[in-house]
Parts: C-alpha cells; sequence; structure tokens
C-alpha cells in the first residue's frame, strides 16, 4: 500500500539537495547529506524516488543520502547507488516526529522544487492534516476540504482513512493540526464505518453517495497530446503519479490533453469513474498567488463570496471553465466530445479516491474513452478505473459522532466538531492541533472494514492585505480563458531563473 503521510518539516530536507531551474543539473557545491536526527527532534529522511521511466526505487533505512554536484548518492540493498537528477521524477520523504508520534511521507517532483532553494512548505496553501492512529503511531491520512478559501465555499468532504485502526480502549482516534500559514476552521467531523465482504470496494463520490467498484477495470489505453503511453502511470493506486510541471514557454500550450480508454460492455449506458488525483503542488501554491493579487480589497471579496449566491456561484463557473481545482471529464460520442462529468481537486499531498457517475449512453461500440485537458502544474493523476453497474452493498454503515476532542493545551472543542452548525474548531496557528476520538463499533465477523472521515469546514490564508489591488490582472483572469494558467507559467519560469542566480 502507498504510504500517503507527510508533516510539512519532512520538505526542509530537500532545501540540502537544491536543485537548480532545469531540473537536469544542480548547483555546485559540496556534497549536502540527509541524516536522521538523533536528538528526538523531528527527523527526515529520503526513502526513495521515482524515476522518469517510471522505475521506484527505495533506499535502505537509516542512511545517508546526498546530492554531488548532478548526482543522487544513497544505498540500495547495502549496495552504493546513484542516479542523476535528471532522472529522478519524485523524491519521497519520510519524516517522524516522536513529540506527537507521528509518520508522514510525502512524494514531491523534482520539476517542482527545482524552481525553490530553501523551506518549501511555503508552496502548500491549503487544509487541515488529518492523521490517524494505527496501533502505535499516527501517520497522515487525510488533507480535507481544499480549496474552500472563505466561509461561503464552505464544503463537506470525504477521504478513506486507510491507516485507521482502534486502541486499547476501542478507540479510533484522530489527530488534526494546523501546519501551514492560514487559520482553518473545521465545522464538524464523524467517521462512516462501512463493514462488506473481503475484498469488496467501496468508494465515495464528493457529494457523499458510497458506490460499490469491486469490478472496476483499468485503462486499456491512455496517450496524452504528443502520443506519450502513460498507462503505467495511470493504471493503478502507487507511486507513479503524474504531475507535468507548467511550460517553460510561456506563450504555447499551458494544458496537457490525455485520452483514456476503457473496455465497454455492450449497451452498458452508466459508468463510475474512479480517479485518484489531486491539485498539484504548484496549484496549491497558486491560490495565495491569485487571491494576493486583490492586496487591500480581498476582504470585500471574501464578503461578497461568503453573502451572494451570484458572486459564489460565478466564481464555481470560473473554475469549471478555467479546470484549475475541478477537471472535467469528456465522454467521446458520436457527435464528438461531450461533458459528462466533473472531478474535484485535493490534497497537494495526498491524492484521494473519488467516484464520478458518467452518462455512457452516447458512447459508440466497446470502448468508453474520457479526456481530460489538466492546466500543467495544477493536477497530480495517480490512476483512473471505470466500473459498470455493479450493485453490491456493504453488510453495514455506522455514522459515528465524535466521542471527545481537546486540543494540545487541554481545551475541550467537541461543542464545536460534534455537528455542522455555526461553530468551528478554529486553528490560527501552526501550533494548533487537537486529538479526536471516536467509540469503533465491535467488528463483525466475516466483514472487512472501510473507513471514511466526513469533514465540513473553510480556510483563510494569511495574507499581506496591504497593497492595492491588481485589477487590470484580475480581470484578465475573468475574461481571458487560460489567463490563470498562463499566468502560472509565468510565475513558475520567474521562479526558475531566480533559482539560478
Amino acid at each position: 500500500m502507498l504510504a500517503r503521510a507527510r508533516r510539512p518539516t519532512a520538505v526542509v530536507c530537500l532545501a540540502l539537495l537544491a536543485f537548480d531551474a532545469s531540473c537536469s543539473s544542480v548547483k555546485k557545491r559540496e556534497p549536502q547529506s540527509l541524516r536522521p536526527d538523533a536528538s528526538g527532534a523531528v527527523a527526515e529522511r529520503v526513502q526513495g524516488v521515482t524515476l522518469r521511466d517510471g522505475t521506484e526505487v527505495p533506499f535502505d533505512s537509516n542512511v545517508q543520502a546526498f546530492v554531488n554536484h548532478d548526482t543522487l548518492h544513497s544505498v540500495v540493498r547495502g549496495v552504493g547507488y546513484r542516479v542523476a537528477v535528471a532522472d529522478v521524477q519524485r523524491v519521497w520523504i519520510q519524516s517522524v516526529d516522536p513529540g506527537r508520534t507521528t509518520l508522514a511521507v510525502i512524494g514531491v517532483g523534482v520539476g517542482i522544487f527545482a524552481t525553490v532553494v530553501g523551506i518549501a512548505v511555503a508552496l502548500k496553501e491549503s487544509c487541515p492534516f488529518v492523521y490517524s492512529w494505527d496501533g502505535t503511531k499516527y501517520v497522515f491520512d487525510a488533507e480535507p476540504y481544499g480549496g474552500a478559501v472563505t466561509r461561503g465555499m464552505e464544503r463537506d468532504d470525504y477521504g478513506d482513512l486507510e491507516h485507521l485502526r482502534p486502541d486499547s480502549a476501542g478507540l479510533y482516534r484522530l489527530l488534526v493540526t494546523n501546519e501551514v500559514n492560514e487559520t482553518q476552521y473545521t465545522n464538524a467531523l464523524e467517521l462512516l464505518v462501512v463493514d462488506h465482504r473481503p475484498g469488496a470496494r467501496f468508494e465515495m463520490d464528493e457529494f457523499g453517495r458510497m458506490h460499490a467498484v469491486s469490478a472496476a477495470m483499468p485503462p486499456a489505453s491512455a496517450r496524452d497530446q504528443d502520443g506519450r503511453d502513460l498507462v503505467p502511470w495511470l493504471r493503478a493506486v502507487d507511486r507513479l503519479i503524474w504531475e507535468p510541471t507548467p511550460p517553460t514557454d510561456t506563450a504555447g500550450p499551458v494544458r496537457q490533453e490525455i485520452v483514456l480508454t476503457f473496455p465497454k460492455p455492450r449497451g452498458a449506458t452508466r459508468a463510475k469513474l474512479v480517479a485518484r488525483a489531486g491539485t498539484g503542488l504548484w496549484g496549491s501554491h497558486m491560490i495565495r498567488e491569485m487571491l494576493a493579487m486583490r492586496g487591500s480589497a480581498v476582504q470585500d471579496w471574501y464578503a461578497a463570496i461568503d453573502s451572494s449566491r451570484q458572486a459564489h456561484d460565478s466564481l464555481v463557473a470560473w473554475n469549471v471553465r478555467e479546470e484549475l481545482y475541478v477537471l472535467k471529464l469528456d465522454v467521446a460520442e458520436a457527435g464528438g466530445w461531450r461533458t459528462r462529468g466533473l472531478l474535484p481537486g485535493g490534497g497537494p499531498f495526498i491524492t484521494e479516491s473519488r467516484v464520478v457517475p458518467l452518462d455512457v449512453s452516447g458512447s459508440v461500440g466497446d470502448s468508453l474513452r474520457v479526456r481530460i485537458r489538466p492546466p500543467s502544474g495544477f493536477w497530480a493523476l495517480n490512476s483512473f478505473t471505470v466500473s459498470y453497474d455493479d450493485a453490491e452493498r456493504p453488510i453495514a454503515v455506522d455514522t459515528i459522532a465524535p466521542l471527545a476532542a481537546r486540543t494540545h493545551d487541554g481545551r475541550d472543542v467537541l461543542p464545536d466538531l460534534a455537528a455542522a452548525d455555526g461553530r468551528y474548531y478554529a486553528m490560527p496557528t501552526t501550533t494548533d492541533r487537537a486529538t479526536v476520538s471516536f467509540r469503533a463499533p465491535p467488528p463483525r465477523v466475516g466483514t472487512q472494514r472501510t473507513v471514511f472521515l466526513h469533514s465540513r469546514g473553510y480556510y483563510r490564508l494569511h495574507l499581506d492585505e496591504r497593497g492595492a489591488p491588481d485589477v487590470a490582472a484580475l480581470k484578465r483572469l475573468i475574461d481571458v480563458p487560460d489567463a490563470a494558467a498562463r499566468m502560472t507559467a509565468e510565475s513558475y519560469a520567474k521562479r526558475q531563473v531566480a533559482g539560478t542566480r
């Protein structure tokens, strides 16, 4: 199973890698190493890499990894290993905090960190982090309500808690933390405990509806606009995550185009697309850049979104048009491509599975073709599968309200989290955290269990609101299709230039 956990301090160690802007070489300096911290403080290490050809290389534990010029060095199965940085697609970093008993593992695209020499957690701009107790430690397991940047955008989120296990007292325990420069407002938390036959699979859609997808099939074909075969990257939940960076040519195309082809039973009119995807790290960072453009007028914008249905709906429509944090799913029909579903974003450090029901009655032949056109830098794509008419039912579904919720300094915040109402557990600083416990239902004989977290909330970034709004740039974003993606490419290119100085 892919470890999905992280703490933002894990990213600090990447500063030692000091990738330059080209991704193909490293600034010439003395070799830098990554070592576990023996002092009891947070310890990070490079756990392994994914290469550009799709090869996964796990490094030996408790060894140094370092970069010398353009080569990354480590140890694999007791033997020295080295690889050109240009051949690395993703670096996997493990972080352990003994004080909080937390474990985190994240994957970071080298292309993103090519533009940043320093603490790159500053790129991450959304969501509280939820850690699940796995029996011995807390493991990073969810990033709820990403993109809900003000109260008017507050939303529900549903995520599979893959690591959650009951403790010795029969309790499920979660650790909820704020680890970025924002104030987070969590309205409610509850668990959906699903017992089903062994081997069955259930996933949620964005509206909290549960779907059986035990018979989901991977794509027979997946190709991008250049004809590149993406099936190895998009067929399974694993460490192969397709995350193109923004283009270096800011005048050229700013979107990818990927066509997925799936087998389709004769006569099928409905399909369930199961996608594991999320917001890319650079796309997460662009939330801050776009809000910062509003300067001293950002509070007025918040007020409009919070109080006006028209303003809210206009923002949603713009997001659908631009596909920055929601992705259109186009189905090939006799008359051409037609949008039949929308895939919400999430993350960027955890990609959750989401089900999107599709009308495929217009799809001709024995294949289903689905097209996506993600703006480069905004999406990280892990897997896509399709299920048809799977009518299996779970044996039981228990909705579990929190039993207790206390902050790190002992405050009781259970009333803030017990129901979706006007009360919120607010976390304004990066030291805020709370432990939330739930009574685990007794296990049912002959069943397998899946637990989903249902959360609801929003957040507000901490911005410098002193400048005048950039009215011309904001108008261009609204009026010109793909202007946001092009601005993202320009911002990325500027970071690259700065990284070479």
